[in-house]
């Protein structure tokens, strides 16, 4: 089993903790309210920090096409970041929300497939 694949777990924690901050920045509350979050402005080492974590999971997605087990996951994750994506560009700030749920809810579900099958083969 490639060592690769022990990562998930991490990644599982920060996908259900981007849909934590999801909620907080694109929730019902903000949308009723009429604020974009876009304008509130990261501070510069939590963008920093926001954007590494992102770029070292896309590495990590991409990383997982080369594990023998791994790979139908990575192409999943793959496949459903870049959907999400394309979708989250060319729709209005009150689909965000949806959109960024539904993406996160199954990547999450791909992250925890991956994790108990690396566990099972342990």
């Amino acid at each position: 089993m490639s060592g690769i694949i022990l990562l998930a777990p991490v990644f599982l924690l920060f996908e259900v903790w981007q849909l934590v901050l999801c909620e907080r920045y694109l929730g019902i509350k903000q949308i009723a309210r009429g604020a974009d979050p876009r304008r509130l402005g990261l501070h510069e080492t939590t963008a920093f920090g926001w954007s590494m974590a992102l770029l070292l999971y896309w590495v990590w997605m991409l990383l997982l096409l080369t594990a023998g087990f791994g790979r139908a996951h990575g192409l999943g994750l793959l496949a459903v970041s870049m959907l999400g994506f394309s979708l989250r560009r060319g729709n209005a700030l009150k689909w965000m929300l949806v959109i960024l749920t539904f993406e996160g809810a199954i990547r999450v579900g791909l992250l925890l497939s991956l994790t108990v099958t690396a566990w099972r083969r342990l």
